[in-house]
């Protein structure tokens, strides 16, 4: 039997991100993931506003950001019309590529075995992982990180209860110009311009020297239009956002077009001790509201900076100890904020009632003038430094004059 004091069932983002956060702290852990490298998958493609706050303090941001593309620049448009131009902090980044950034970080310290837990037991003491070749791994806790996969929840007596089924769909696929070099906007994203069209939006966003696409709508997996967007992909496009050749000119769709359906979902009687569930283990989000990497990295920062560390200093794993990260007050926060986001954004998309059409006309007058805004004092001369503040050699003038 192998000892460990930590067990992480799952190697995605929140495992990888567990063992690489613990492993860094000096604990004994061990990550258990059947994918020697984690292969591609529709997931989180872009990382930007309060994920990076959150990766920062992660400690993984630096070498994980290297592997991403760095867009500078958006542009928002509807009608065909650019609404806005607004500096962006938006990372791309495929997911595979992501996970395996954030693996790389993994410190030989910790134990990464390729194999598939088949079991899990859990006590008030300490926690025993069957794999699929028999053997058995003893921890003082699991963190359960394994996605959507609910086979070992399901033997814990945890259900997993579906609170919005199809809630949106992903599609992602890669765009290109035709007839030119590239596209003039460094990265789009364009609103609806009705609710008929069943789309939350589209995202046009730079990873390495490709331009890639994500199209979220409101859909079920029998509607035919799924169907005829693989087909020809750029006359649905075109159809659905009828000024969008004026914004993009001539272009096609390229590779392999992926297409994701998201469920809303939440674990139920998850408190039980030795074991804590992190990231779409506990609870799944929408990603056309983009909270999924928000969740996941305020998971596992609370759990690795806070948590387990305090855990891990007193004898027993019972279910008050395991219960202070659920009802630790930013996670709660992070999850209520993703789901009525999810919600919000879905009505603001398609529902057709007064309160929300005007909520639209506004969000467009909003975002008009903040492009307004930036386009102004984009233009505005930089404003220099008074003479006594102004750096030279490293050091202020003020300091160099005394």
């Amino acid at each position: 039997m192998r000892y460990t004091d930590v067990a992480i069932v799952g190697g995605g983002l929140a495992g990888a991100t567990a063992a690489a956060m613990l492993g860094r702290a000096g604990v004994s852990a061990c990550l258990i993931d059947p994918h020697a490298s984690y292969p591609p998958e529709l997931r989180c493609e872009k990382l930007g506003g309060d994920q990076l706050e959150l990766l920062r303090r992660t400690g993984l941001a630096e070498q994980t950001l290297r592997s991403a593309t760095l867009d500078g620049e958006v542009w928002e448009a509807r009608f065909g019309l650019v609404v806005a131009k607004k500096p962006s902090d938006q990372h791309g980044i495929m997911y595979d590529t992501l996970v395996n950034a954030v693996r790389a970080q993994i410190p030989s310290s910790v134990e990464i075995i390729h194999g598939k837990a088949y079991a899990v037991a859990t006590s008030d003491e300490r926690q025993q992982v069957t794999l699929a070749n028999d053997e058995v791994l003893s921890a003082r806790l699991v963190v359960l990180a394994n996605g959507l996969n609910i086979g070992l929840r399901q033997m814990l007596g945890m259900e997993r209860r579906v609170i919005s089924a199809c809630h949106s769909i992903t599609l992602g696929f890669d765009v290109a110009p035709v007839g030119r070099a590239c596209f003039e906007f460094p990265a789009l994203t364009y609103w609806p311009g009705r609710p008929a069209a069943r789309m939350a939006y589209l995202s046009i966003f730079p990873i390495g020297d490709r331009m890639r696409a994500n199209l979220m709508v409101y859909r079920d997996m029998t509607d035919p239009w799924l169907r005829d967007f693989r087909q020809a992909p750029e006359a649905v496009l075109i159809a659905m956002m009828p000024g969008l050749h004026r914004m993009m000119g001539d272009f096609s769709v390229g590779g392999t077009v992926r297409i994701r359906p998201a469920d809303l979902c939440a674990t139920e009687d998850y408190l039980q001790p030795g074991v804590v569930l992190a990231g779409d283990a506990f609870s799944t989000s929408c990603p056309a509201a983009g909270t999924g990497t928000t969740k996941v990295f305020t998971d596992v920062e609370r759990l690795c900076n806070v948590h387990i560390p305090a855990w891990l200093a007193t004898d027993g794993m019972d279910v008050d100890k395991i219960r202070q990260f659920y009802e630790d007050p930013a996670k709660v926060a992070c999850e209520a904020q993703s789901l009525a986001k999810a919600y919000h954004l879905r009505s603001l998309s398609i529902d057709r009632g007064l309160a929300w059409r005007a909520a639209r006309w506004g969000r467009f007058a909003v975002r008009s003038a903040q492009g307004v805004r930036y386009a102004i004092r984009k233009r505005l001369p930089a404003r220099a430094a008074p003479p006594e503040h102004r750096v030279i050699s490293g050091q202020s003038q003020r300091g160099r004059l005394a």
